[in-house]
């Protein structure tokens, strides 16, 4: 078996006609990359309880874990994102892989909360490879709508994680202890590097590389920082995406804790909302067609708004059942799958393919930042648990802020199309 070779174009303005082929094979292993990263959070999500049990823990501290494995998502990103510019994908990828294969063991391992803890941060620095970089390779390879089109495949199979995560790690709690879910967790990570190894061409040429100097990627990030086309658009996914991550977070504890859900029930309802949000992500690639993405942006985003608000109602009004829960959570999923792939592709197009490592690396360690701090909210009261008035608290106040974000994309973006019509 060899490596595929396909030469990217450097800075294209039209995507290039690529063999079917290598597009769907590339779907698969950008999205299997792509879906290392919410496995190894997904996976143990209905172990919680059962981990705070076994280690001594509290619920906050052992929700930290999730947190902590976030931020070293976002640093992770930060660093890989402008070495994949430097030393083209394939490298920075295969490397990462192998420490995340190694530290997935070590968690299941780990003998205490705060080994726990730690081992969860190094898992998400190595992790964020195949988030950063895969959205590098997409930009390498594709332009303008296309982005969009094959971030939205490539959901579908990275969906998979959170789709079956919660409900296979259920399945691993019943043949044994929460460990089995890392070892599982290690095969996968192994499995994953070796197809890559054998079928990723690498996207990036020797001659559109950038050498790394640190003064010039202060200079590029500041900016991305002070460019409103790449940050108006970034802020809305790191909102929507904090928003989202609080009930990712916080929802096993809420349903089994407040709710009598099993680690099984929880799973399945875990599995609805992730169905929902592929639905999302199928009608956003059918109204590429037919509607500009500001006007998709915009649809995904009153979606959340309306779902958010009816969430944050059911205690007051009564109607704070488990099953009433898991349908509005599956309306707001519906509008993240909406969201997403319109907000990323539009800060990704508005930056040039030989910063596209940063870009990414940027907008993904925003996000992750964003969604393991603001996430952590929703524990931090006087009993240091999670309860459904504070996990929704938290997320109304996320998606409020997310929709200012995305007024302002909006708007930065109409202008922009109005200036090139005009």
């Amino acid at each position: 078996m060899s490596v595929v070779s396909v030469k990217p174009a450097v800075g294209p303005t039209q995507t290039p006609s690529y063999p079917r082929r290598f597009v769907v094979l590339l779907v698969f292993v950008l999205g299997a990359l792509t879906a290392l990263g919410p496995l190894a959070s997904d996976l143990y999500l209905p172990a919680f309880p059962e981990i705070a049990n076994q280690l001594g823990s509290t619920e906050a501290r052992i929700q930290l874990t999730m947190t902590s494995m976030m931020l070293g998502l976002a640093l992770g990103q930060a660093i890989l994102g402008p070495l994949s510019d430097r030393y083209g994908r394939r490298k920075p990828l295969l490397i990462s892989g192998a420490i995340f294969t190694v530290v997935s063991l070590a968690c299941a391992l780990a003998p205490t909360a705060d080994i726990l803890l730690i081992l969860r941060f190094v898992q998400g620095l190595a992790g964020a490879a195949g988030m950063v970089i895969a959205r590098a390779v997409i930009r390498d390879f594709f332009e303008g709508d296309d982005i969009a089109r094959f971030i939205s495949k490539m959901m579908l199979v990275t969906m998979l994680a959170p789709l079956l995560g919660p409900i296979l790690g259920a399945q691993l709690l019943e043949l044994g202890s929460w460990r089995f879910i890392f070892i599982f967790l290690t095969v996968a990570s192994a499995i994953t590097m070796i197809f890559l190894y054998f079928t990723l061409p690498e996207s990036l040429p020797k001659e559109a590389r950038r050498d790394f100097n640190l003064a010039e990627f202060g200079r590029t990030v500041g900016q991305l920082l002070r460019d409103g086309a790449f940050m108006a658009p970034v802020m809305a996914v790191g909102f929507s995406f904090a928003m989202m991550f609080t009930y990712i977070s916080g929802f096993s504890f809420v349903s089994q804790n407040s709710y009598g859900a099993t680690p099984q029930t929880f799973g399945l309802i875990f599995a609805i909302t992730t169905i929902a949000l592929v639905i999302g992500n199928q009608v956003n690639i059918l109204l590429i067609r037919f509607i500009r993405s500001s006007t998709r942006l915009a649809i995904g985003c009153a979606i959340n708004t309306i779902s958010v608000i009816a969430l944050f109602a059911l205690q007051p009004l009564g109607l704070d059942t488990l099953w009433t829960i898991t349908g509005v959570l599956a309306v707001l999923m519906f509008g993240v799958g909406v969201l997403f792939p319109n907000a990323g592709s539009m800060a990704m197009t508005s930056q040039p393919p030989p910063i596209a490592g940063t870009a990414s690396a940027i907008m993904g360690c925003i996000q992750m930042a964003m969604g393991g701090s603001l996430a952590a909210l929703a524990s931090m009261n006087h009993a240091s648990e999670v309860t459904f008035t504070s996990m929704t608290t938290v997320m109304l106040g996320l998606g409020l802020v997310a929709v200012v974000a995305v007024a302002f994309t909006v708007r930065i973006y109409r202008a922009r199309e109005q200036a090139l019509a005009a």
